[in-house]
C-alpha cells in the first residue's frame, strides 16, 4: 500500500472517531441548555416567592381602602390586615417553595458539574486521538523514508498529488475543526456554569429585588455563550 493511501486511512479513521466524540459532546451541550432552562424557572420561582413575602401591607391611609376594610371588618379580614396581608397558610407554602427552589438549583449545579466533567473527558479523548494519529503519521513517514531513502517509489504523480492533497485536507480541515470547536464550546459552557454557581451561592432571603432581577436577566441571557459559534457547531454535526 502506498504511503499516501495509508495516510488517508489513518486520517479517515481519525475523523470517524472524532466525529463520534463530537456528536456525544454536542449531546451534552443540548442537555446543558435544557438544564439551564429548568434552572432559570427555578430561579424565577425563587424570585417570585420572595417578592410575594415582601408585598407591602395595605395602605390604610387611602380613604377608599379604609372604607372597604371598615365595612368588611370581619375577624378574618382584621387578622389578615394585622398579619401584613399575608395568609399564614400562603406564607408557609411560599417558604416551602423557596426551599424547594434552592434545593432544585443545588441539584442543577451537581448535574451540570457532572456534565462538564463528561464534556472535558470527551475533549481530552479527541486531543489524545489526534496526538496518536500524528505520531502514527510520523512513524509512517519515517518507515517509508528508511525503506526508500531519498528515492520516491514509482507512483503516478497525479495520483500521488491527489492523495496527498486529500490526506492533508482531512487532517487540517476535519478533525482539527471539530477539536477546536469542542475546546471553545467547553470554555463557554464552563464560564456560564461558573456564573450560575455564583448566582445560586448568592441567593438568600435577604437578596434585594434589584439583585434578583439582575440574576434572572443574566441567567437567561447566557452572556458567555456565543450563538454564532454554537450555530456553526450544530451546522457541521453529521
Amino acid at each position: 500500500m502506498r504511503m499516501e493511501d495509508e495516510e488517508c486511512n489513518l486520517l479517515i479513521e481519525l475523523r470517524q472517531r472524532v466525529v463520534q466524540k463530537f456528536s456525544d459532546f454536542m449531546t451534552r451541550v443540548a442537555e446543558f441548555e435544557e438544564l439551564g432552562a429548568v434552572g432559570n424557572r427555578l430561579l424565577i420561582g425563587f424570585q417570585q416567592g420572595l417578592e410575594f413575602l415582601r408585598r407591602p401591607p395595605i395602605n390604610k391611609t387611602s380613604e377608599l381602602v379604609e372604607k372597604i376594610i371598615k365595612f368588611n371588618e370581619t375577624k378574618r379580614v382584621k387578622s389578615y390586615v394585622e398579619a401584613g396581608c399575608i395568609n399564614s397558610h400562603d406564607g408557609t407554602q411560599i417558604v416551602s417553595k423557596l426551599h424547594t427552589c434552592q434545593l432544585g438549583l443545588q441539584d442543577h449545579l451537581s448535574k451540570v458539574k457532572c456534565m462538564l466533567s463528561e464534556m472535558e473527558s470527551l475533549l481530552d479523548d479527541v486531543i489524545g486521538e489526534m496526538q496518536i494519529t500524528n505520531e502514527n503519521l510520523s512513524d509512517l513517514q519515517d518507515r517509508y523514508f528508511d525503506e526508500f531513502g531519498q528515492q520516491e517509489p514509482a507512483y503516478d504523480k497525479e495520483e500521488t498529488a491527489a492523495a496527498s492533497t486529500h490526506a492533508s485536507h482531512l487532517h487540517k480541515h476535519e478533525a482539527t475543526d471539530y477539536a477546536a470547536l469542542m475546546a471553545i464550546i467547553f470554555s463557554m459552557v464552563k464560564q456560564d456554569y461558573m456564573m450560575q454557581e455564583r448566582i445560586i451561592s448568592s441567593l438568600n432571603f435577604k437578596s434585594s429585588t434589584t439583585e434578583l432581577e439582575s440574576y434572572c436577566q443574566m441567567w437567561s441571557l447566557c452572556p458567555f455563550i456565543n450563538d454564532e459559534i454554537m450555530h456553526q457547531a450544530w451546522k457541521i454535526l453529521p
